[in-house]
């Protein structure tokens, strides 16, 4: 097999094994409504065998950035069919990341009084608002009963995704975000059914994706996690408990027959993602993250040494949306512009040349 083969990920078919990653790009106002020119922006990579969108708020107290779009009212629904139905006219296949922040929001930014968290443990450092920087407030650790909530929302908000048209949902588990949190025993220190051991901290991330699945078909849900990436204080340093939480929680997932599990890690062909493939018995997709843009030589390598089924590809996606034809050819890329990555309008969103060009 290599890069530029034809994969199916559960009922995902993917023309090429480049994955567009998730990246946020708060292009989508104060409503969280995407816009034509966000629809503009995902059709021009349709080219790429699967996009994952931007990280995608599914309740009103679970956004973490401003800008950031969400899937909770019907116009935010209205806005992301606009973007599906771009990339299907060219062809393409597209994913929504639902995005819980947890911690990670800010009452300003949610326009509620509280963030949501495992537990009352408050990230140490400030979070961009509209207003400013503020300090990370304590969280309002989530009872049982909000827990059901919570999960009602992932439900809902991928029902909202697949009526908008798009080919499936990812779960976020990643990068210290709020199902990440659940993992961490860093941010979970509950002592009751969902904290307190690998097998319970597991749990409700296993309980999410098993009432997704339900309500979509496990064939078009997959799950992105990143074991020991130290994001956002959801530390995991021991590496024995990391290891244990992330067997357990695959352990509960296997059995659901998910589309795909993706592997956010610095060494992507190494031991733990490696383990991490086989515990899952699934198509896995791999990133080797934020510190180490991923190059065409290590995307071809990954595919084929057989270390992943397809590679997620981030800041090279953002700078050439006809990469998989430049990598194709061996042509050169344009530069990304990462001073712009979070500003407004199409400058260094929808404005990178083409080859052709």
């Amino acid at each position: 097999m290599d890069l530029f083969s034809p994969i199916d990920l559960g009922d995902l078919h993917l023309a090429n094994r480049v994955v567009m990653a998730p990246l946020t790009r708060v292009r989508s106002g104060a409503e969280g409504v995407p816009t034509p020119l966000v629809a503009e922006h995902y059709a021009q990579r349709a080219s790429v065998g699967m996009i994952i969108s931007e990280g995608v708020y599914p309740g009103p107290e679970s956004r973490g950035y401003f800008g950031q779009p969400g899937i909770v009212t019907d116009e935010q629904e209205a806005g992301w069919k606009r973007v599906a139905d771009a990339v299907h006219a060219e062809g393409g296949t597209i994913v929504m990341q639902l995005m819980h922040s947890g911690r990670v929001s800010h009452p300003d930014l949610s326009g509620s009084d509280r963030t949501l968290a495992p537990s009352a443990v408050a990230i140490d450092g400030d979070v961009h608002t509209q207003h400013g920087k503020k300090q990370h407030v304590v969280p309002h650790a989530l009872t049982a009963d909000e827990l059901a909530v919570v999960r009602e929302e992932f439900v809902t908000a991928a029902r909202r995704a697949r009526r908008a048209g798009f080919d499936g949902v990812e779960l976020h588990g990643a990068n210290g975000y709020l199902l990440h949190q659940f993992l961490s025993p860093a941010s979970n220190v509950r002592d009751d059914a969902w904290g307190g051991s690998p097998e319970a901290r597991a749990r409700f991330v296993i309980e999410v994706a098993q009432a997704v699945v339900a309500e979509v078909g496990a064939g078009r849900v997959g799950i992105r996690i990143s074991p020991a990436n130290q994001a956002q204080d959801a530390f995991e340093t021991d590496e024995a408990e990391t290891r244990a939480t992330y067997r357990a929680l695959l352990d509960g997932l296997r059995p659901l027959g998910l589309a795909y599990l993706s592997v956010l890690h610095a060494e992507p062909a190494g031991a733990l993602a490696q383990d991490l493939r086989e515990w899952f018995g699934g198509k896995v997709v791999v990133n080797s993250g934020f510190g180490s843009p991923t190059s065409r030589d290590e995307a071809v390598a990954l595919i084929e040494q057989a270390h992943a089924d397809a590679v997620a590809v981030g800041r090279a996606v953002i700078a050439n949306p006809d990469l998989v034809e430049r990598w194709k050819q061996g042509a050169p890329e344009n530069e990304p512009r990462p001073q712009l990555f979070y500003s407004e309008g199409a400058e260094a969103y929808t404005d990178y040349p083409r080859l052709s060009a």
